[in-house]
């Protein structure tokens, strides 16, 4: 299948020729795909990803279509191949999904355009994955030998399970800190206040609410104080440390409000990041690179 469903199908070396391709779009290199139309099929909730991609594509002279998970023929018992299948024989030149099923993309085996993988159930999130390298590497010029800890929910997390992963792959010494009941074996455990006195990059997860609102064995304040970055916690930080979430930001939650912003976040530098990843990803799958 065409396009871009998982990171962990690709080389080392091919995922650095995606953030390189990435950061010659960012210093201004420009391509057009005019009469180019692709879908973005969203069944989850999504801003910076979807929009994000959106933005890609009509920098790319891309036309996107979006599309109502809520207003279409779903309610109808429409399954997803038939969805993509649709939008196939519509003309559209690739779709870009998020859906709650892992691996949503073995029910799409025949589909003959591109598949963008925009995040699967708590599987992986691939272009997330990418533009958080991509804000590595601008920072430290390099991945080897780099520690980064993950903070948070981590057992049911798409970014913490594809970031790890890739993280590893590249040389980088990784980490995860958060509450027992969240943690799984992704990777060693750590505590956030031994991981802020040792790593380079401390990557926050958003705490996901809606999944554990009736479970949840602390409240918001008590989370924060415990694994959240604090003011304290952020002027413990190694020097030259960075801090990374994939947003949404729950402030004063997973991190003060006036820690969102300060020098040591990349958060919206992430954001911004994240439309020349997406560019570089389907630029280099219409062009037969990926």
């Amino acid at each position: 299948m065409k396009g871009l469903l998982t990171l962990n199908r690709l080389s080392t070396d091919k995922i650095q020729d995606i953030i390189d391709e990435a950061v010659r779009f960012k210093n201004g290199k420009t391509v057009s795909y005019s009469g180019k139309t692709m879908a973005t099929l969203f069944f989850e909730n999504s801003t910076r990803t979807q929009y994000s991609f959106q933005m890609a594509m009509i920098k790319l002279g891309i036309t996107p279509v979006s599309f109502n998970a809520n207003a279409s023929s779903l309610a109808k018992g429409e399954s997803l191949y038939d969805t993509v299948k649709t939008f196939e024989a519509l003309g559209v030149d690739g779709v870009i999904i998020r859906h709650s099923k892992d691996g949503y993309y073995r029910d799409l085996e025949s589909v003959q355009i591109p598949v963008f993988n925009a995040g699967d159930g708590a599987s992986d999130h691939p272009t997330q994955t990418l533009l958080d390298l991509m804000t590595i590497y601008e920072e430290f010029g390099r991945f080897d030998g780099l520690k980064v800890c993950i903070v948070g929910d981590i057992k049911h997390s798409r970014v913490a399970h594809g970031n790890a992963e890739i993280m590893k792959r590249l040389g980088m010494s990784v980490s995860v800190a958060g509450p027992d009941i969240w943690l799984d074996d992704t990777a060693p455990q750590t505590t956030v206040d031994k991981a802020i006195a040792e790593c380079d990059v401390i990557n926050l997860l958003r705490v996901q609410f809606e999944r554990h609102k009736d479970s949840l064995a602390f409240d918001e304040a008590k989370y924060h104080a415990l694994y959240g970055m604090t003011s304290d916690r952020a002027e413990r930080m190694k020097e030259g440390a960075i801090i990374i979430h994939p947003a949404p930001i729950n402030r004063g939650i997973e991190i003060a409000d006036e820690v969102a912003e300060c020098p040591k976040s990349r958060i919206l530098k992430q954001m911004q990041n994240g439309v020349f990843v997406r560019m570089a990803v389907l630029s280099m799958v219409l062009e037969g690179q990926l």
